[in-house]
Order: C-alpha cells, then sequence, then structure tokens
C-alpha cells in the first residue's frame, strides 16, 4: 500500500476539543489582557504576506488559523468545528482528522498566500479557521451525505446541499468583491484542498459521494 494512503490506526481523543479550547485560550488572552495583547497576538500569529516574505514568519501558514478578529468570527468558527468536526473526527479518527484539518488549513493559507502576493495586498493580514472549517463541512458531506442540517433549525437541507450552495456562494462573493473583508478566497481554498485530499488520501471522488452517482 503507497505510504500516502496508509492509515492510521484508528483511534479517538478528542481533537475537535482540544482545538477550540485553543482558539479559546488565545482569544481569551487578547479579550482579557487589552488591545495591546490583542494586536501582539494578531501580529505575530495572524498571515500577514509581508511578514512571511519579509521576515520568513512561515510559522503563520498554521497559526492564522488560531486568530480570530472578535467574538461573533470565532463564536461561528467552533460552533462549526463542534457541530460538524465531532461526527468527521468519529468517521475518521482523530490522528486522520488532525492530518486533514491541518493540511487543509495550512493549503488554504498558502494558497491566499499566493492570491494576495498576485494582487499586492501585501498588508492584510489573514486570521481565522474557516479554510479549515469549510474543508470540514465537506468532509461531513461526504461521509454523511443523507444527513439533514436544519438551517436557523428550521430550514432542513441536506448536507451535500449546503456544502455546494456555501461554493457557489463564496465563489459569486469572490467574484463580486462583496461581503467585506471575509477572505473568501481562503474558503474555496478550504473546499478545494479538502477535496483533493478525499482523491488522494482516500480514493473516494467527492462528487459522486455528494451527488450520490
Amino acid at each position: 500500500m503507497s505510504i500516502i494512503r496508509r492509515p492510521f490506526r484508528y483511534q479517538t481523543f478528542g481533537a475537535v476539543f482540544w482545538l477550540i479550547g485553543i482558539n479559546i485560550i488565545i482569544f481569551a488572552l487578547g479579550a482579557l489582557f487589552g488591545r495591546d495583547v490583542w494586536f501582539f497576538l494578531a501580529e505575530h500569529m495572524s498571515m500577514i504576506p509581508l511578514a512571511v516574505i519579509k521576515y520568513k514568519w512561515v510559522w503563520s501558514f498554521v497559526t492564522y488559523m488560531f486568530m480570530h478578529e472578535n467574538f461573533r468570527h470565532i463564536f461561528f468558527n467552533m460552533l462549526g468545528l463542534l457541530i460538524f468536526g465531532m461526527h468527521v473526527e468519529r468517521q475518521m479518527g482523530s490522528k486522520e482528522f488532525l492530518l486533514y484539518y491541518f493540511v487543509t488549513g495550512t493549503l488554504a493559507g498558502a494558497f491566499s498566500f499566493a492570491a494576495y502576493c498576485l494582487t499586492r495586498n501585501y498588508m492584510v493580514a489573514l486570521m481565522g479557521a474557516s479554510g479549515a472549517i469549510f474543508a470540514v463541512e465537506l468532509a461531513y458531506a461526504v461521509l454523511f451525505p443523507d444527513s439533514i442540517i436544519y438551517i436557523w433549525g428550521i430550514l432542513p437541507i441536506r448536507a451535500p446541499v449546503m456544502v455546494l450552495g456555501y461554493t457557489a456562494l463564496e465563489l459569486f462573493f469572490s467574484i463580486s468583491g462583496g461581503r467585506g473583508n471575509t477572505a473568501h478566497l481562503t474558503h474555496l481554498a478550504g473546499f478545494g484542498w479538502g477535496w483533493l485530499y478525499f482523491l488522494i488520501r482516500f480514493g473516494i471522488n467527492p462528487w459522486r459521494r455528494l451527488t450520490r452517482r
């Protein structure tokens, strides 16, 4: 068996809760100790293209996922990670889930870095776990294609429809420049790298799972 597809020994140890806990601790440090601490963390943890180029802060391709702008930002990201991540981790196993999470999140950051450099947007500060979490949502839809998600707790929608709908919206906002400073390209990159991960690592075509073909 190729090393690329060699599976980990299955085990679960609550990786989702560890990720959520680390995110909350970092956010709490900035919230409790004032704006100076928040700006220090944001400067050294966010992915800032100029800092990567000038100072070689390559760790920011990982650490940006643990830095959030405000309470709303971290709340919805962690809620999505909790709701979808628990099921995906239980299905994949914790080691596979962590590999998936960090590979897709890191590559989403790298893709955004390239896009920012191409557009000469060197001073933007990319932060938040959205890229990795969008990949987790894709994984949930691929692994549980018959699952029903209730939007706002009312509107029932199949998980694959939700994921494909999100992808279409992110593509629209990326092209139109809508929705303020949200890093739509990072979200799309999370979907894309998650898609490739399933193809390469598992030999699973997500399109066939999402469309039940």
